[in-house]
């Protein structure tokens, strides 16, 4: 059983210990609550900076029934964010990442930078969520073969391109990540694909990766889509970042039914009842 209301005692699914790949074959997908402690990420920028409130948030998402946490020190959005260095990324994991490891439920670290990894790695985290999927740094595969831990290899840009071929990109970039997974050891078993919603791409080039997530089957890898308060939904219906929780679900849901075994979500009580829900009903077609 999952929890049944928003700050409910957690489920067992939240303390289920085992890593995401081994539990992708329940009938809804799973859902990774985002931990920002950043000031700058474009939802939810220094609200969670402090230790007890991003304790309290990691809590409060384990409570609602989240099967992964994704803790991210330094923002990447594409617009208006700062790069800061592994030093300042892993100060300001330091009090908070092992808490978090251990409330029962497994974390990723939402990090492009090796030493981010490794070090979280060792301190409580066990899945790599690289947004710059195995291309931006050369020893990021090498880390991830050697610690056999399960990687989100997501797709990025340095700068959207209206005029390509979006889907076409995507899938380039993905079988260029997988050609380096492969040299570099890491294990089929172990990856996740994430088509980027949101990075390096128009409004209207992530509308059209949602539309069309099917055509990644052909990988034969479990899709993390995560869709959650992106800029393309202001673009349909004019909103704040945290005034797109309908059209987060919506996208969400398009997701799932088109396949994608992992959502990751601000809102996850939210998010989760509404994969439950559709579930059933789309099981009784």
């Amino acid at each position: 059983m999952i929890a049944t209301s928003p700050g409910a005692a957690p489920s067992a699914a939240s303390t289920d210990h085992r890593t995401w790949p081994e539990r992708l074959s329940r009938p809804y997908p799973l859902v990774m609550g985002v931990l920002n402690i950043t000031p700058d990420s474009f939802s939810d920028g220094g609200r969670f900076l402090a230790p007890e409130s991003a304790l309290a948030q990691a809590r409060r998402m384990v409570s609602e029934g989240a099967d992964i946490i994704d803790i991210g020190a330094e923002s990447t959005r594409p617009y208006g964010s700062q790069p800061i260095s592994a030093d300042e990324e892993i100060r300001r994991l330091k009090p908070i990442l092992s808490q978090v490891a251990s409330l029962g439920i497994p974390v990723s670290i939402d990090s492009m930078k090796p030493a981010v990894v490794t070090w979280a790695l060792d301190n409580g985290a066990t899945v790599a969520n690289d947004v710059w999927g195995l291309q931006r740094d050369p020893d990021m595969a090498k880390l991830v073969a050697e610690r056999h831990c399960p990687v989100v290899i997501m797709h990025n840009r340095d700068r959207a391109d209206p005029d390509i071929d979006i889907t076409g990109d995507v899938a380039e970039f993905f079988s260029r990540s997988l050609q380096i997974a492969s040299q570099a050891g890491i294990s089929r078993e172990h990856i996740a694909l994430d088509p980027g919603i949101g990075f390096g791409k128009t409004p209207e080039q992530s509308i059209t990766v949602l539309a069309r997530l099917k055509e990644f089957d052909t990988f034969g890898l479990p899709l993390l889509v995560g869709a959650s308060r992106k800029r393309f939904i202001a673009t349909i219906s004019e909103s704040e970042p945290d005034q797109r929780l309908g059209g987060s679900i919506a996208a969400h849901l398009i997701a799932a039914k088109a396949g994608a075994r992992i959502i990751r979500t601000h809102d996850v009580w939210e998010t989760l009842q509404a994969l439950r829900v559709a579930t059933a009903i789309w099981d009784s077609e």
